[in-house]
């Protein structure tokens, strides 16, 4: 090891040159727990060792650079790192960190996904949709939705102005092309089914 500092980007972490050459940077505590200074000469165990930590911390920065602009699904982040060329021990390490923090949470992730997505027009069938793409377990999905959509909501109040103003934008097209493209837009944002159609019926006559 040729030096050893404080990283002035992440407190709590020390970055390593070995030769003269940029190692990477791991946690203090497992700097300290390898007995790593200046001068010491590594063994192919303990460059292993620190080359299993520095990625796992270099994962980590990322992770955390990405919920900095927005929040991610679990598996959906777990994705990305992969996609950045982050090793998989290393991903795997950088998750549970984040969990472990309070900063991926599935549950709370569906539950305002289903808020916010549905306040812009979308329905239960594309927000199931989206969110198991994203890895999001379907158990925690049903229930973000039905806190949305539960028993006694106005299920149609959405679709029906959605409805209504896709039908005054195709003008005066023959009423069973207009209703068929109308239903096709609902379907699209994930409103489907009979009350759709039966709202369709009445708005476009």
């Amino acid at each position: 090891i040729t030096a050893l500092a404080p990283d002035p980007r992440r407190p709590g972490t020390l970055r390593i040159e070995i030769d003269g050459q940029r190692f990477g940077a791991v946690p203090a505590e497992v700097a300290a727990s390898a007995g790593l200074a200046p001068g010491l000469v590594l063994d192919a165990e303990l460059r292993d060792r620190l080359l299993t930590a520095a990625d796992a911390e270099a994962a980590f920065r990322t992770a955390l650079r990405a919920l900095e602009r927005r929040a991610f699904a679990r598996h959906d982040l777990g994705r990305r790192l992969r996609r950045k060329g982050h090793p998989s021990h290393a991903v795997d390490s950088a998750l549970e960190r984040a969990s472990g923090l309070g900063l991926l949470d599935d549950a709370a992730f569906a539950l305002t996904y289903v808020q916010t997505r549905t306040a812009r027009g979308r329905g239960p069938s594309r927000l199931t949709t989206d969110l198991m793409a994203m890895g999001v377990e379907r158990s925690l999905i049903d229930r973000a939705i039905a806190a949305e959509w539960g028993e006694g909501s106005d299920r149609t109040a959405i679709p029906r102005t959605l409805a209504a103003k896709r039908a005054a934008q195709l003008g005066d097209l023959p009423r069973p092309v207009k209703r068929r493209r109308v239903l096709a837009y609902l379907a699209r944002r994930g409103f489907a089914g009979r009350d759709i159609s039966d709202m369709v019926a009445h708005i476009v006559r």
